[in-house]
């Protein structure tokens, strides 16, 4: 999974789209999924601590960079994996976190 990472005004950015990468990686039969999250001021975070149920608005982490969206892929392996990142357009204005899913 791509775990799409920037500032706030990452969002600016991401309303340009992909610039053509999405279609790309639907054409070579990589991209699985994926989605563009809204704002962390639209998050709900839920912990269960006692077992009460505890919700806070906005994220969970007061950071710089949040988790603006995600791509699920499918490649041969990490290699693969990051040559898809690097060509991804928010590569080159915040952060692509490749993180493996636990096989069932």
């Amino acid at each position: 999974m791509l775990l799409i990472c920037g500032d706030e005004s990452a969002a600016v950015h991401a309303e340009d789209g992909c610039g053509g990468w999405t279609e790309e990686m639907q054409r070579r039969g990589v991209l699985q999924g994926g989605a563009g999250l809204r704002p962390p001021t639209d998050a709900t975070t839920v912990r269960v601590r006692d077992e009460k149920v505890l919700l806070t608005d906005g994220p969970f982490a007061e950071t710089k960079e949040q988790i603006g969206g995600f791509c699920l892929i499918e490649c041969a392996d990490l290699d693969e994996a990051i040559e898809i990142a690097s060509q991804h357009p928010a590569a080159g204005y915040g952060t692509i976190e490749i993180r493996p899913l636990w096989q069932a």
